[in-house]
Parts: C-alpha cells; sequence; structure tokens
C-alpha cells in the first residue's frame, strides 16, 4: 500500500474509533441522566395523574396535557434531588448514583432539571391558571424540599402539599374548575407524607454522617417506620370511609390487605421493601381514587 494512501486508511479508522468512543460516551451520560431523574417514582406519579385524569372526565388531550405537566414536574425534582446531594452522595460513596459515578455530569444534570422546570410552567397553566397554579405550588414545595427542607424537622411537609395538591390538578382542569373533596386531599396528603417515611429508610445512617436531621432521621428508623404504616394506613382509610355511602368490598378488601402488608413490610425497616409496599398501596389507592373521581 503506498504511503499516502496508508495515511488516509489509519486516519479514517482512527476517526471510526473517535466517532464511536464518542457516541458510547454520549449513550452513557444519556444514560446516566435517566437514571438521575429517579425514574420509578417519576413514572409511578406521572401515572397515578394520568388514571386519575381519566376516571375524572379529561378528554385524551386533557389526559396528556395533564400526565405531560406532571412528568416533567417530575423529572425536574428528580434531577434537583440529585444534584442537590451530590457533595453529601461523594462524602457516602454512593457509587449508585450516575453523578458520583461521573456517567453524567453535574452542569448536564442541572441544565436537564432547568430545563423540566421551566417547560413545566406553560404546561401546568394550560389546564388553566388556578389548576396550574396549584401544581406549581406542589412542584415548587417539592423543590423546596431538595434544597433547603429536606434537613429540617418540616420534612415530610413538602411531600404531604404536593401529593395533596394532586387530585386538585386534576380536578381543576376540568370545566367549572371543580376541588375535590377534603377527604381525597387528605388521603393524599397521608400518602405523600408515609412515602417520605418510608423512602428515607434504608439512607437514614447516611443522612446522619452527613448532616441531613429531617425528622425521620430525628426519630429513627424503628419508629419512622411505624409512622410511615400509620400515615399509609391512614391515607386508606380516608379513602375507604370518606366517600358517602356504604363502603364497597373492595374497601374491605384494600384496607385490610394495606395493614398485611405494612405489617409484614416494617419487619425490615431498614430496606426497600417498606417503600416498594407503600408505592405497591398507593397503586391499588389510585385504583380507588379513580373509582371516586368518576363523574
Amino acid at each position: 500500500m503506498p504511503v499516502r494512501t496508508k495515511q488516509i486508511a489509519e486516519s479514517a479508522d482512527g476517526a471510526g474509533v473517535g466517532a464511536a468512543t464518542r457516541a458510547a460516551r454520549g449513550g452513557r451520560a444519556l444514560g446516566g441522566l435517566g437514571a438521575s431523574c429517579h425514574p420509578l417514582p417519576a413514572a409511578a406519579v406521572t401515572l397515578f395523574a394520568a388514571v386519575l385524569a381519566v376516571a375524572a372526565g379529561h378528554s385524551p388531550p386533557g389526559v396528556f396535557l395533564v400526565a405531560g405537566a406532571v412528568a416533567a414536574g417530575q423529572l425536574s425534582v428528580g434531577w434537583c434531588n440529585d444534584r442537590a446531594d451530590l457533595g453529601r452522595d461523594l462524602a457516602t460513596g454512593r457509587r449508585d448514583k450516575p453523578l458520583v459515578a461521573g456517567t453524567v455530569s453535574a452542569a448536564a444534570v442541572a441544565r436537564a432539571a432547568g430545563a423540566a422546570l421551566l417547560l413545566c410552567v406553560p404546561l401546568s397553566l394550560a389546564a388553566g391558571p388556578l389548576a396550574g397554579a396549584v401544581h406549581l405550588a406542589g412542584v415548587a414545595a417539592a423543590w423546596g424540599y431538595n434544597l433547603r427542607l429536606k434537613g429540617t424537622v418540616v420534612s415530610w411537609a413538602p411531600y404531604a402539599l404536593a401529593f395533596g395538591l394532586l387530585p386538585a390538578f386534576v380536578t381543576l382542569g376540568l370545566p367549572g374548575a371543580p376541588w375535590p373533596p377534603p377527604w381525597l386531599m387528605a388521603a393524599a396528603a397521608l400518602l405523600g407524607a408515609g412515602a417520605h417515611f418510608a423512602n428515607v429508610l434504608p439512607d437514614i445512617d447516611d443522612d446522619l454522617a452527613t448532616g441531613v436531621v429531617g425528622l425521620p432521621q430525628r426519630l429513627g428508623a424503628r419508629r419512622s417506620a411505624v409512622l410511615a404504616g400509620l400515615l399509609v394506613l391512614g391515607s386508606t382509610a380516608a379513602l375507604v370511609a370518606g366517600p358517602p355511602g356504604r363502603v364497597t368490598a373492595y374497601g374491605w378488601v384494600l384496607l385490610g390487605a394495606t395493614a398485611t402488608a405494612l405489617l409484614l413490610a416494617l419487619r425490615r425497616p431498614a430496606g426497600r421493601l417498606p417503600f416498594l409496599t407503600v408505592t405497591a398501596v398507593a397503586g391499588a389507592d389510585v385504583i380507588l381514587l379513580a373509582a371516586e373521581l368518576r363523574p
């Protein structure tokens, strides 16, 4: 092979390898960005909101609008959370976090959080001024938790507020902008507060080591696990007993199943089982919520 031809071939090979390397890095960065948004909770809350929107009588475009606004808000909260926790995650060696592992940059996560938040604003307001304001208040509460309230005695309050306002966002976007019944908002708020206590359980020791002293950390794993169970059980009880009329068979079964599942899960308060149990109970609760919201 002539020298010039050989040089061209080697240059082409090098360019191909460089392009492949850049593509692999880009793929890892996108994967890290996806993992750092807390995809399971974000998807669960978005799905729950979409189910409620269908049950409440939204048109298909209205359902997509609700789901889009909630998804944008949840993505912004998830990315904000990982970026805000970076220093603490580095201190405790959380290699399961993409930012700590280096698969995505802090700047990229911060930009993604800001972009999702900006997108959330018009999507929320498109449902109506009052509905949009309610949803944005919930998103603001979640950002407040990430940036300041996580390490305070009122760490539970943003969860209670954000979850409690979610049914209101769904119903206020309907014609006439009706508010949901108070018992429904109370049930959602109790579920949110319970999710907070259950979600924190596996990380209490790491949180204390890095100076995060919210209410669950002050109470300790055992008492926080018990309180999480009581809050979630209270949420289910509000859904079962709140609506007028007789309690349905599904309601009684749900209440009994919730109590049993929580008792079993709380035997291991330090693991992820309590949080996964709360997520499963939330799914069952949403079925009951959907039935109550049907016009």
